[in-house]
């Protein structure tokens, strides 16, 4: 089993961001998530990630529980683990070669790594991450000099260098056009597919998670709403998942969403 949550809940401050979230993802699987703006996708990620840790339940990773191990033990689990955000955190004056490359700092040695900083170590591995999604002719420029969408697709070209068994994905086309977007996400998926990765990405585009991946979970209010194979998915799940509560009258008593769960 890649990822197990057991009851998580994550509280950021006063505001419960998760609460009581039951999930299974098997070795290989590929999965969407997708939900209203402020529903806790992010935020699963992160805590997928170990970027954040449970406030309550628990978490195993790859058959651990990262939140038992030592720091250097929790550091070692992270290397197996990519991470792509929406707005990849790439220093503007950073070589696009030197971001791709370093997706491999958790695997290398202290000195591998700051060498890399000066001489690129493998510049024709990173060439060929760009070169599938079309970013080839960008290997020596600054990030600085990027668009947010050429930004993205470094990000992914990080991760995939990176040859994670867990790949965790935020919303990583957000500022694509359509074309780039629907490359982007076949790409991953072909990848996760050909090397057995666990992929799992949240989604702002319904459309998007529906036509590239076999599972899509929904979840509101940071709460599992459907679980369910893309095929399953009906508008009915979706308009529940999506309603806005302000423009539409709710009971004066009792919960607005009343959709039961459906699992795989």
């Amino acid at each position: 089993m890649a990822i197990q949550l057991y009851g998580a809940g994550l509280c950021h401050g006063q505001v419960r961001a998760l609460e009581a979230v039951n999930l299974r993802i098997c070795q290989g699987e590929r999965v969407a998530i997708i939900g209203p703006s402020g529903a806790g996708k992010s935020s699963l990620l992160h805590l997928m990630a170990t970027a954040l840790q449970p406030s309550s339940g628990r978490l195993e990773l790859l058959g651990e529980q990262p939140w038992a191990l030592s720091a250097r033990a929790r550091q070692r689990l992270r290397a197996r683990v990519g991470l792509v955000h929406q707005a990849p955190p790439l220093p503007l004056r950073q070589r696009v070669v030197t971001a791709v490359l370093a997706g491999r700092l958790g695997q290398w040695g202290v000195l591998r790594g700051l060498l890399n900083l000066l001489y690129p170590s493998d510049v024709p591995g990173a060439r060929q991450a760009l070169a599938e999604l079309g970013l080839a002719d960008k290997l020596f420029v600054q990030c600085g000099q990027l668009s947010g969408g050429q930004l993205q697709r470094v990000g992914i070209a990080r991760a995939l260098y990176q040859q994670p068994q867990v790949l965790l994905t935020d919303e990583p086309v957000s500022a694509m056009d359509p074309v780039l977007a629907d490359h982007s996400l076949a790409l991953l998926n072909r990848h996760a597919q050909a090397n057995g990765v666990t992929l799992v990405a949240s989604l702002h585009a319904v459309e998007l998670a529906l036509a590239h991946f076999p599972r899509v979970i929904g979840i509101r209010e940071g709460q599992v709403v459907f679980d369910c194979p893309a095929q399953a998915v009906t508008e009915q799940l979706l308009d529940a998942l999506y309603a806005n509560e302000q423009l539409v009258p709710t009971p004066p008593q009792g919960p607005t969403l009343t959709v039961q769960i459906p699992r795989c």
